[in-house]
């Protein structure tokens, strides 16, 4: 499944480069006609992040969220800044389809796993988001890709998987933004290792071909975020593009 993104800071469309605030783009165009154009040319999720709410809760735009969400022609997941319980009953009461937790997932896991078994795991994507270091290993940047952390993406995902865990975004932060290539290896290693996950791949895809050369990875679902904006090809073309593969 291909899963066009919307990242929104102070109500704007942006983008970052690896995940930094001080290397954005905005880009001229509303949030919601960019929602019903992705809903008209084939889109069955959109992926929205409140990016301004990741960086400071008292920045949330949980109105700006609820205006998207509202009887929306498409399903939504939607993430950032979810640090509470209540982050997640407002988001659900808003009209998410599913709510994605980031940093939260490594700082509280006893936290997050008693969400899952509760709202269970349809409502619950986990972003676990990995930074690859010299040996290889995928430690986790505990909040918002600002901190590192040693903790690795195994280590968290065994007892998530316990807890029921079912959707999993997972993005190689160094590709995040560079149009340059989605990390393929990482993928194909993480849905044979964990087939029991729903996989989305995230961060890198510039091209169509990198589109194709995630088909047959395992993964259930691909994120698009600044191709698109860019129009490097449309959404439409990418669709085709991962169902004739």
């Amino acid at each position: 499944m291909i899963i066009p993104a919307i990242d929104l800071i102070d109500g704007n469309v942006v983008r970052l480069y690896q995940g930094r605030y001080d290397n954005s783009t905005e880009y001229n165009v509303s949030a919601l006609s960019l929602r019903n154009q992705y809903a008209e040319q084939g889109a069955t999720w959109l992926h929205l992040v409140d990016l301004a709410g990741a960086k400071d809760a008292q920045q949330r735009q949980l109105n700006l969220l609820q205006q998207l969400m509202t009887a929306s022609p498409i399903n939504i997941q939607v993430g950032g800044g979810v640090r509470s319980e209540q982050d997640v009953i407002d988001l659900l009461q808003a009209g998410a389809s599913r709510v994605v937790i980031g940093s939260l997932a490594i700082r509280k896991p006893a936290l997050v796993r008693q969400w899952l078994q509760k709202y269970g795991s349809d409502k619950i994507v986990l972003a676990l988001d990995v930074a690859i270091n010299e040996q290889g290993e995928k430690t986790l940047p505990s909040h918002g890709w600002i901190e590192q952390s040693s903790v690795t993406l195994e280590q968290v995902l065994t007892d998530y998987i316990t807890a029921g865990a079912k959707h999993v975004l997972c993005t190689d932060i160094s590709k995040d933004g560079t149009l340059t290539g989605s990390n393929v290896s990482l993928y194909k290693e993480l849905t044979a290792a964990y087939p029991q996950i729903q996989w989305q791949a995230s961060g890198g895809i510039g091209q169509l071909d990198d589109i194709k050369a995630l088909i047959g990875s395992g993964v259930a679902g691909v994120i698009l975020g600044r191709s698109l904006l860019e129009g490097k090809f449309s959404l439409t073309e990418a669709i085709q593009c991962w169902q004739n593969g």
